[in-house]
């Protein structure tokens, strides 16, 4: 595996939540600096050394409501 993809949000109640896509990483920060860590080392702990994606893409989606 060369790239893993991550569906990051903002959370509810401030900061960010990440979500692997096809597997079972899962993670928040409160700030970008700190999602960054928590990505990095979520993916570390999650995949043997050998396993290890090479790059960690972070897709940032944001929901928008106007009023018509």
């Amino acid at each position: 595996m060369n790239e893993i993809f991550f569906i990051v949000e903002d959370a509810p109640e401030g900061g960010y939540t990440a979500k692997a896509l096809g597997e079972s990483i899962y993670t928040d920060a409160d700030n970008l600096e700190e999602l960054h860590a928590n990505v990095q080392d979520a993916v570390r702990c999650h995949f043997d050394e050998d396993k290890k994606p090479k790059m960690i893409r972070l897709h940032f989606v944001r929901e928008e409501v106007i009023a018509v």
